[in-house]
């Protein structure tokens, strides 16, 4: 490596590369195949409104946003005046993708947590796992004093089952991808898995105890415990890569496409983790596999 490729990144390449990574893991996420009810290249699983190509549609046209994101936060402390510039720029993010889908919810959530994760990998500090979830949980944390009333599927999930929802997740420090999605991931990788394994374990292992309103706003909870215990019973299998796991994994499917139930949120938390992959995590598992 030459001196000058060591050498930082100025604040617009590195916003430019930072919202890059954003729309490949949102890319990746949509492109894994097959994701239980989840929109992927075999079809729109439990959705009426969403098609692969509409999901990658609004994946690029949320690049900007990301960008900006990033650059807001290279030049800020992580405070309110950040929160709120955030907070506006994710409301702009949110015109984008429905102009992008035709008026479809293809990325809300994720607009959500990939932009604050954006925003902490941009801001100075340890480039850690632990340090910019930390950095994006300060965030969550703070009040938008300019956010309209949330009126989304989500947020009324929250409200009717009691759940926090995306936003308790965040301002957690997002441990259902530090604790769980990326430790399965490269838990997976290192027996010798393929991606696509390692990628389908990860998501899984979030679905088996995130409390994801996009399950619980369509099928109740119901629907939340199919997707919990039919998650646990495939990676008990041994995964996606062994043939009594992958059986399990297709009637998982089958069944939440039959109760017109998705994992939507978890699907944001394993965009979250693909974010996130290159770094260095510290955190201890609960999981073995």
């Amino acid at each position: 490596m030459t001196a000058a490729a060591r050498l930082p990144l100025p604040p617009a390449s590195r916003a430019a590369a930072l919202a890059e990574r954003a729309v490949q893991a949102l890319v990746a996420e949509a492109m894994l195949t097959p994701k239980p009810a989840l929109v992927d290249q075999r079809g729109t699983g439990a959705h009426r409104d969403l098609t692969l190509e509409c999901l990658l549609r609004s994946a690029q046209a949320l690049r900007g946003s990301f960008e900006s994101m990033a650059f807001a936060a290279a030049h800020a402390a992580a405070d309110i005046g950040l929160r709120e510039t955030l907070g506006a720029l994710g409301r702009r993010a949110e015109a984008h993708m429905l102009a992008a889908t035709g008026g479809s919810n293809a990325h809300r959530g994720a607009i959500w947590v990939l932009g604050l994760l954006v925003a902490a990998r941009a801001l100075p500090g340890a480039a850690e796992v632990g340090a910019i979830a930390a950095r994006a949980a300060r965030l969550a944390r703070l009040p938008d004093r300019h956010a309209p009333p949330s009126r989304s599927n989500g947020a009324r999930a929250c409200r009717r089952f009691g759940v926090t929802g995306a936003r308790g997740e965040a301002a957690a420090g997002f441990p259902h991808v530090t604790r769980l999605g990326l430790p399965a991931l490269r838990s997976t990788r290192r027996r010798a898995r393929d991606e696509t394994c390692a990628r389908l374990d990860a998501l899984l292992a979030i679905m088996t105890s995130l409390e994801d309103t996009c399950l619980l706003h369509r099928g109740g909870w119901a629907a939340l415990s199919t997707a919990q215990q039919g998650a646990r019973a495939v990676l008990a299998l041994g995964g996606s890569a062994t043939g009594a796991g992958r059986q399990a994994l297709l009637a998982l499917d089958a069944e939440l496409v039959r109760r017109c139930a998705s994992p939507g949120g978890c699907a944001d938390l394993l965009a979250a983790c693909l974010f996130l992959d290159d770094l260095p995590l510290r955190e201890a598992s609960p999981w073995s596999f």
